[in-house]
């Protein structure tokens, strides 16, 4: 879908940038986070109704900290700058800004002027995020105060006549009380949005258009059975039909029957041609005695390409190639951020050797709840839609230490059993992940009144919003203890299970 509506969100390094974003989303508005040296040109092209500028660990009078041009300010567009972003607003248009005695951070009560167009539907004061060292110490000329806490004199200002705004708290994240009401009166109290994003509206016009850009020609998509490729697959299908081939390279390392299961919805519900390869040995072979997580991850990625090509090349000429990218790899990609982390739980790059014309990339635009959303909309299974996220190499940085058929079979077990008893107790939808991982640890136990000598599994349960941070989840102990006597008694060669209650950070949520 092409928006008539768009606000553009300048990164300036905070690590609330894609929350900014999906906050505005959120409010029926579409959004885009471009760096913050954005050309005035670009800009001036892209034509937003308003722009936002994020936080940033910076302090704008830091000789290297990242800086705009003041012409931003000029061009009649409305500009909400948050934390790092109101503080260069007002060192850019002649305002001082300074660094306080005392950090402030935390939940804060904030006084708030709301005969602002920005509070509007607030009381006085309301409580917000606050994470700050700098703080503006005096507004530019034609600008006033609109909040303030006791540790920080100047906690928001506007110039309602030039339509600058500025505010030292974070109104995206959870922590602030109606949050999204100051993003969404900054939308449609000072930009004068309309909200017309709408994944309805997504669906309907993505289809059109790919049936427009390809028409009669062929496309092969890569689909490992998640999500995004899932909903991307789906989408194409309905647009060019049996001109769509999926390989589905089945490494083995999935989860129990779930390639069986990635096959009946694909092969039973849509018109596309389904292949599966089943490369379970070949992987295993690969991956036999290595124990690094890298050595793994780079084995399995490029053991998925070089499959891929093997049976695209089958095919002969391909026009165009389906990925499943969605806006978060675009945003990492495109400014740098996260590459090296975000490479451990991908399978790695596209092949290079099919013959194919052209990249489509029918998500790119989304966040992954909108990817969610949209796969709804097209009737996608909610089974699939709502599918726990999965690492690219599968199982195989879940099991620590080398890797064997003996060993993977314990762990589909163990893990399809959590996975079950976790549903069963109607906590699927509360826990944003949920696995277990077999750990390379043995301990003597007693079983049957003899010695025993086997694996311990472990069990990872995490609520996130963003996956960038997230706190392990409070399993009722019942659940746990049914959890760990099925496992137990039902799983060979395992005779004790832990659970895993590490926050993230410091942990990651994936053991490797």
């Amino acid at each position: 879908m092409k928006s008539k509506e768009l606000i553009l969100i300048l990164d300036f390094g905070g690590q609330y940038n894609q929350l900014i974003a999906r906050r505005v989303r959120e409010c029926n508005v579409y959004s885009e986070v471009v760096p913050y040296n954005i050309s005035i040109e670009k800009i001036k092209e892209k034509n937003p109704k308003g722009i936002i500028f994020t936080g940033g660990p910076a302090s704008v009078y830091g000789e290297d900290s990242p800086k705009c041009s003041e012409e931003i300010f000029n061009l009649g567009i409305p500009v909400l700058g948050i934390c790092y972003g109101m503080q260069l607003m007002a060192h850019t248009l002649g305002g001082k800004v300074t660094s306080a005695n005392t950090r402030e951070y935390g939940e804060t009560n904030v006084n708030l002027d709301n005969t602002s167009p920005l509070f509007q539907g607030f009381d006085n004061t309301n409580i917000f995020l606050m994470s700050h060292t700098d703080y503006v110490e005096k507004v530019p000329d034609g600008f006033k105060k609109i909040a303030d806490t006791p540790v920080c004199p100047i906690a928001g200002m506007e110039n309602s006549e030039r339509k600058l705004y500025g505010i030292q708290f974070h109104p995206e994240v959870n922590n602030s009380k109606n949050g999204i009401q100051v993003i969404k009166n900054f939308l449609y109290n000072v930009c004068k949005c309309s909200g017309d994003w709408v994944m309805s509206s997504f669906v309907e016009d993505s289809i059109k258009s790919l049936k427009e850009k390809i028409g009669d020609k062929k496309a092969l998509c890569a689909l490992s059975g998640g999500v995004d490729s899932s909903v991307a697959a789906v989408l194409l299908s309905k647009a060019i039909g049996k001109n769509l081939t999926c390989i589905f390279v089945d490494h083995g390392l999935l989860r129990k029957k779930e390639g069986d299961e990635v096959e009946e919805i694909f092969t039973k519900y849509y018109d596309l041609n389904f292949v599966r390869v089943n490369a379970k040995d070949r992987f295993l072979e690969k991956l036999a005695g290595v124990t690094d997580p890298e050595k793994k991850r780079k084995i399995i990625g490029e053991e998925f390409i070089r499959v891929f090509e093997e049976e695209a090349k089958k095919l002969g000429t391909i026009d165009f190639l389906v990925q499943g990218t969605i806006y978060p790899d675009v945003i990492e990609s495109g400014l740098g951020k996260s590459a090296v982390i975000k490479s451990h739980h991908n399978v790695g790059g596209l092949p290079e050797h099919v013959d194919f014309k052209e990249i489509v990339e029918p998500l790119r635009s989304l966040f992954k709840d909108e990817v969610r959303k949209t796969g709804l909309e097209l009737g996608i299974p909610e089974k699939l839609v709502y599918r726990q996220p999965f690492p690219g190499p599968g199982l195989a940085i879940r099991i620590i230490g080398d890797i064997t058929e003996d060993k993977l079979n314990i762990l589909k077990d163990a893990d399809s059993i959590f996975r079950e008893e976790i549903a069963n107790a109607n906590l699927h939808r509360n826990i944003n992940q949920y696995f277990a991982v077999l750990t390379n640890l043995k301990s003597v136990g007693v079983m049957g009144d003899e010695r025993t000598y086997d694996y311990t599994v472990a069990l990872r349960a995490v609520e996130t919003t963003d996956f960038m941070t997230g706190v392990w989840s409070k399993i009722p102990y019942e659940v746990l203890e049914k959890v760990s006597s099925r496992i137990v008694n039902e799983v060979k060669h395992v005779n004790r299970v832990v659970y895993d209650i590490t926050s993230k950070p410091p942990a990651t949520i994936e053991w490797e």
